[in-house]
């Protein structure tokens, strides 16, 4: 069986967080806390002190106080050295997670609504190259499904036909009227087709 100290050696170095990608970090720091077994203090409470105490409760509050130790080591461990200032007297584990959550999540909501906003509002330039501005509008659809804003595709490519420059209205009009159902692969072969590439 590993060691602890392999565990943490054979790890790859998680990307210290430095305020953006909450969820990504999140997750990655998760799985470590998970793969060490100290990812239980996170959400699970201290075992409190009772009158008629027995051997038993007394060892299960000292490996929970030794597991909030090495969780919270771990945690701060992935923090840039501002943010580690920021959250280091945090009590326990769970303190500092939730304190991360509230103030991160609702930055990544908010961000959310701006990577809909830029996908929703983006509109093709007769002046640009198209397929230049389709890939720009395929990174913004994939940026969407990295955080996890799920749009059915068939909207996504039906949204981009109606995005496309004026001077395409014949086109869209094509597009638009097709029996059979495109996909987004599918569209950039017919936006191919159409600049002649």
């Amino acid at each position: 069986m590993a060691s602890l100290k392999d565990l943490t050696t054979n790890f790859v170095k998680l990307d210290k967080f430095v305020g953006n990608e909450f969820r990504r970090w999140q997750k990655k720091m998760l799985f470590l806390l998970t793969a060490l077994k100290v990812a239980y203090v996170i959400s699970a409470p201290r075992p409190s002190e009772k009158e008629d105490e027995t051997p038993e409760d007394i060892c299960a509050r000292s490996k929970w106080d030794n597991d909030d130790f090495i969780c919270r080591g771990h945690i701060l461990n992935g923090m840039s050295d501002t943010l580690f200032d920021v959250y280091q007297n945090a009590e326990s584990a769970q303190e500092m997670w939730s304190l991360l959550e509230t103030k991160y999540m609702a930055e990544d909501a908010s961000r959310k609504k701006f990577l809909v906003s830029n996908f929703n509002n983006f509109k093709f330039d007769d002046n640009r190259p198209t397929m230049e501005q389709f890939h720009e509008i395929q990174r913004l659809y994939d940026n969407l499904k990295r955080h996890d804003i799920n749009m059915d595709e068939l909207f996504v490519v039906s949204s981009i036909i109606d995005k496309l420059p004026p001077s395409w209205k014949g086109v869209r009009s094509i597009l638009k009227h097709k029996k059979e159902e495109i996909d987004l692969t599918q569209l950039a072969t017919h936006l191919l087709i159409e600049v002649g590439i």
